[in-house]
C-alpha cells in the first residue's frame, strides 16, 4: 500500500466530513437555507393549529407562563432547525396536557413541568443508551403505520370539532354548534378550507411520471408553471393573518389589554408531591405517546418525505429529552416532536430547517415584544381557522400510510388504528398491532413449514 499523504486545510474543508468550523458553517446553512421563501412561510404556518389551542388551554386553565414557553419553544425550533434540516416541529406535550386540564387544582405548573422533567430525563436515557435505536428497528411499520393513521385522523376530528362547536379551551369543552355567519362562523371556516384546498391541493405526488408524447409534455410544462405559481401563494400564513386581523375585530378594546416587554422569568419550585403526582399522572401516560409518536413515527415520517434525510431514533430522542430538561425547570411548556406537526409543516411547504427557525425567531420576538399579553389577542383568534389548519395537518399525516400493500399489513394497521382511536391510547394499539403482527408471523411461518413437510412426505418413494 502507498503511504498516504497528510491532508491538506483546503482538502479538511473540501471533506464533507471534517470536523472544522468551515464545514460546520456550510452545513449550518445548506440546512437552514429556503428551497422557496414563500413556501417555508407558509409551512411555518402548518403546526399552529395544535401548538396554539393546547398552549392557550395551559395558559388560562393553569396561569402558564406563556412568554417564558414562546422564548424556550422559539429556541427549540430554530435549534432543531439547524440540527436536522427539515421543518422538525417543536410540539406540547399532548397527555401532560390534557392530564393538567382535565385533573383540576391537583395537577397545577409544578406537577406539569415535574411530568415533562421526568419523560425528557428517561427519553434522553433511552436515547444515549441506544434502546430507542433498538426499538426503532424491532417495530414492523404496519404498526407505525398504524399509529401514524390514527394521530392523523385524530387531529382531524378534533379539526372537525374546532369548526363544528364553539370551544371552551380553558375547561378543554365543546360548547353549542357553531353559527354559520360571523367572524367566527361556519361559512368563514369552509371559504379558509376552499382557499387552502384550490391553492395547495391534495399534496405534491412523489413519484410523478412522465410521458413521452409531445403534447403531453407540452401539456405537463403548462400544468408543471400553473402548479410553481400556485405554490408560491402563502395559502396558510395567508389564513393565520386573516385570523389575527379579525381577533382584533372581535375585540378592538383587546389593544388596550397590550403591555409591550418580555415577561419575567422564574424557576419553579418542586415539593416531593409535585415529582410524585409529575410522574405518575403525567409521565406514565405521555411516555408511549412520545416514544410512539414523538420519536419512532418522526424518524420513519422523515425518511418518507425527505430521502437522504434519515435520522436515528436515538439523535431525536435525545433532542426531546433536553428540551425538557433545560426548558421545565424555568416554567415553559413540556414539548415534543411530532409527527403531525411534521406533516402540516410539510403539506404546507415547509422543506428545510429555515422553516421552523422562522417560526421560532417569531416566537421570539412576539415575547421579547408583547410578552404575556400576546394571550389576550390569541383568546379572541378565530378557533375554526385554526381547526381548518389543523385539518389540513392531520389528514397529511393519515395520508402516509397509503403505501401499505400487503392485505395483512392493512390488517395489522387499521386494528393499531382501530384500538388506538376507540381507546384513546397509542399504547394499547401499539400493543394490539403487535401481538396480531406477531400472531400472523406465526401463522404464515406455521403454513410454509406444514407445507414444507407435504412436499416432503408426498416426494418420498
Amino acid at each position: 500500500m502507498e503511504p498516504q499523504n497528510p491532508q491538506t486545510s483546503e482538502n479538511l474543508d473540501s471533506n464533507p466530513t471534517s470536523p472544522s468550523p468551515a464545514n460546520l458553517v456550510h452545513k449550518v446553512k445548506s440546512n437552514l437555507v429556503f428551497q422557496s421563501k414563500w413556501a417555508e412561510l407558509n409551512g411555518a404556518m402548518g403546526d399552529l393549529g395544535t401548538y396554539i389551542p393546547i398552549v392557550l388551554a395551559l395558559t388560562l386553565a393553569k396561569d402558564l407562563n406563556l412568554g417564558t414557553t414562546l422564548i424556550f419553544t422559539g429556541v427549540y425550533n430554530m435549534v432543531t432547525g439547524v440540527i436536522y434540516g427539515v421543518p422538525m416541529p417543536v410540539q406540547p406535550m399532548k397527555s401532560i396536557a390534557a392530564v393538567a386540564i382535565s385533573d383540576g387544582p391537583d395537577f397545577n405548573i409544578p406537577e406539569i413541568m415535574a411530568a415533562g422533567i421526568c419523560t425528557g430525563a428517561i427519553l434522553l436515557v433511552l436515547g444515549a443508551t441506544g434502546l430507542m435505536q433498538l426499538v426503532y428497528k424491532l417495530i414492523p411499520l404496519s404498526v407505525v403505520r398504524g399509529i401514524q393513521l390514527s394521530q392523523g385522523l385524530a387531529f382531524a376530528m378534533t379539526a372537525v370539532k374546532y369548526i363544528r362547536k364553539v370551544q371552551d379551551f380553558s375547561k378543554s369543552k365543546s360548547k353549542e354548534n357553531r353559527h354559520w355567519v360571523g367572524l367566527d362562523g361556519l361559512i368563514l371556516a369552509i371559504v379558509c378550507a376552499c382557499f387552502i384546498i384550490v391553492i395547495n391541493g391534495a399534496g405534491e405526488e412523489r413519484n410523478e411520471r412522465e410521458t413521452g408524447n409531445v403534447d403531453d409534455e407540452e401539456r405537463n410544462m403548462r400544468i408543471k408553471r400553473i402548479k410553481k405559481t400556485m405554490a408560491n401563494i402563502p395559502s396558510a400564513f395567508i389564513v393565520f393573518l386573516l385570523g389575527v386581523v379579525l381577533a382584533f375585530i372581535r375585540k378592538p378594546a383587546v389593544v388596550k389589554d397590550i403591555k409591550f416587554g418580555p415577561s419575567s422569568m422564574e424557576v419553579v419550585q418542586f415539593t416531593s408531591h409535585a415529582w410524585k403526582q409529575g410522574f405518575i399522572k403525567g409521565t406514565i401516560p405521555q411516555l408511549p405517546l412520545s416514544i410512539l409518536n414523538s420519536v419512532i413515527a418522526v424518524c420513519k415520517l422523515s425518511s418518507d418525505l425527505f430521502p437522504g434525510k434519515e435520522f436515528s431514533a436515538t439523535s431525536v430522542s435525545i433532542t426531546v429529552g433536553l428540551m425538557n430538561l433545560v426548558g421545565c425547570w424555568f416554567g415553559a411548556m413540556p414539548c415534543c416532536h411530532g409527527a403531525g406537526g411534521l406533516a402540516g409543516q410539510y403539506k404546507f411547504g415547509g422543506r428545510s430547517g429555515g422553516c421552523v427557525a422562522i417560526l421560532g425567531a417569531a416566537k421570539m420576538a412576539l415575547c421579547l415584544v408583547l410578552g404575556t399579553s400576546l394571550v389576550r389577542i390569541l383568546d379572541w383568534f378565530p378557533v375554526g381557522i385554526l381547526g381548518v389548519l389543523l385539518l389540513f395537518a392531520g389528514i397529511e399525516l393519515a395520508m402516509t400510510c397509503r403505501d401499505m400493500n400487503s392485505k395483512g399489513e392493512c390488517f395489522v394497521m387499521l386494528i393499531c388504528t382501530a384500538v388506538s382511536l376507540v381507546g384513546s391510547s397509542a399504547a394499547l394499539g401499539f400493543v394490539c398491532g403487535m401481538v396480531v403482527h406477531v400472531l400472523l408471523k406465526l401463522r404464515n411461518y406455521s403454513s410454509r413449514d406444514q407445507s414444507g413437510c407435504t412436499v416432503s412426505i408426498n416426494g418420498t418413494p
